[in-house]
């Protein structure tokens, strides 16, 4: 009876014993909480109100907020979260998500939610390494998306998934020259002949995830395969296929109680036919956490194959982890048009400073500045970027 017994049960110990910012608040105020009632769950909220650059031009005011708990014996269960982003800005932009990832008792079933929407002019360069910077254009979309998958673990380490996934794209267009085609402006026809395009479908997914906390993991790795299929009779445009394979490693650098850890991230992405609407290719920044390419923006590099290489070194500053630094480099390579031919890699680097919001989660505030020769970044977020 003693391994079944409840997580309710079990005491609260921190995930980083350290401070954070809720620490300073409660000395500055001199709030005491009250403690928790026994058996009661705990959630561990995060938020952010911050003014950020993003993909179009301008700045934007994002509030990330995020929830993290655990659904079962914090030993054998990852610990799971709940994220609300929206934002919005006067040059027309807005979005708001809510994205979820939900680990029940002992890991046996995971539930990944992610339902965006976006009022979404970006800039476009077309296929490959596109046009120079010069001749971009910048082409608006409203963007809705639903993408929802269940896992159910099959062995100690393996989860299969089923999801269904919408990608709405309406009121397509380029807003910066009404004479320019869309389709004529980046060479590709399918989804750039105006109006909207709808994909959605289906998908067969496999999962291994040994990191117990995928807000900031410390250790373990990550694997995911994502195999799509979007048929008419769903209400697709267009039948078509797409593959999404990621890993992530986490590699622990110190034998010490602060961050000192060496993350590595790859995926690859692409499309299984020739007929996949302009604005559901394989772009750099719209991997699931829309988060990749750092010093990169996001969409500058589109294709029908898309490969993305990152590595990062985590380190405290403080030794109570309240300050911390990361720095980082990325890689990316796309497609050439109609053909399967990768282009050279586009690198970016960057660095950044972490400030601790929640010890219990382990949650950062995540201050990056990234750095390439087609532009700069600037950005804020809960969380690490992978």
């Amino acid at each position: 009876m003693a391994q079944k017994k409840a997580w309710r049960d079990e005491p609260d110990e921190d995930t980083v014993p350290h401070k954070d910012v809720i620490d300073i608040f409660k000395r500055v105020v001199k709030y005491k909480p009250k403690p928790p009632k026994k058996g009661k769950q705990r959630v561990y909220y995060s938020l952010l109100p911050a003014p950020a650059n993003i993909p179009g031009g301008g700045v934007a005011l994002i509030t990330s907020t995020n929830a993290a708990f655990y659904m079962g014996s914090r030993r054998t269960t990852n610990l799971s979260n709940v994220s609300f982003v929206p934002s919005f800005s006067f040059k027309g932009r807005f979005s708001f998500a809510l994205r979820s990832n939900v680990w029940f008792q002992d890991n046996a079933y995971n539930m990944v939610g992610d339902i965006r929407f976006i009022i979404n002019p970006q800039y476009t360069w077309g296929t490959g390494n596109g046009v120079p910077d010069e001749e971009k254009q910048l082409l608006g979309n409203n963007y809705f998306r639903i993408y929802e998958t269940f896992y159910k673990r099959v062995t100690k380490q393996w989860l299969v998934g089923v999801g269904y996934h919408l990608d709405w794209h309406s009121n397509i267009g380029i807003r910066s020259n009404d004479t320019i085609q869309l389709d004529k402006f980046v060479g590709y026809k399918h989804g750039t002949d105006g109006g909207q395009t709808v994909s959605s479908g289906v998908s067969l997914n496999l999962l291994k995830d040994s990191r117990q906390n995928s807000i900031n993991p410390q250790s373990g790795h990550y694997f995911n395969a994502v195999f799509r299929i979007n048929p008419t009779f769903l209400g697709s445009n267009d039948n078509w296929e797409s593959l999404y394979l990621d890993y992530r490693k986490y590699i622990p650098m110190g034998t010490g109680r602060g961050q000192n850890v060496l993350a590595f991230w790859g995926y690859y992405w692409t499309s299984l036919s020739s007929r996949t609407p302009y604005l559901d290719l394989p772009s750099i920044g719209w991997d699931p956490s829309f988060r990749s390419g750092r010093g990169i923006e996001q969409n500058r590099f589109r294709g029908r194959g898309l490969i993305d290489l990152e590595a990062e070194y985590r380190r405290d500053i403080t030794k109570n982890g309240l300050l911390g630094f990361v720095v980082f480099a990325n890689m990316n390579t796309v497609t050439e048009g109609e053909r399967y031919r990768f282009t050279p890699f586009h690198p970016a680097a960057g660095g950044g400073l972490r400030l601790k919001f929640n010890k219990k989660s382990n949650t950062n505030i995540a201050i990056d500045y990234g750095l390439s020769k087609y532009g700069s970044r600037f950005s804020i977020n809960l969380g690490e970027a992978f």
